[in-house]
C-alpha cells in the first residue's frame, strides 16, 4: 500500500467516523423533539429552539471531522 492510498482511507476513516456521532446525535435530538411536542404542544417555541441550536451545535463536529479529513486527503 503506497503513502497516497493510506492518506485517502484515514480521510475516509475520519469522515466516516467523524460523521456517525453527529448523525446518531440529531436522529435522538430529533427523537426527542417530537416526544416532547406530542406531550406539550403549546411549548413548541422553546422546544424547537432549543432543537435546533443542539443540532446546530452536533453538526458543527461533523464540520470539523470534513476539515480534518480535507487536511489529511490534502498532505
Amino acid at each position: 500500500m503506497d503513502s497516497e492510498a493510506a492518506k485517502m482511507i484515514g480521510a475516509g476513516l475520519a469522515m466516516g467516523l467523524g460523521a456517525l456521532g453527529p448523525g446518531v446525535g440529531i436522529g435522538i435530538l430529533g427523537y426527542g423533539a417530537m416526544q416532547a411536542l406530542g406531550r406539550n404542544p403549546e411549548a413548541r417555541g422553546p422546544i424547537m429552539t432549543n432543537m435546533i441550536l443542539s443540532i446546530a451545535f452536533a453538526e458543527a463536529i461533523g464540520i470539523y471531522a470534513l476539515i480534518i479529513a480535507i487536511i489529511l486527503g490534502m498532505l
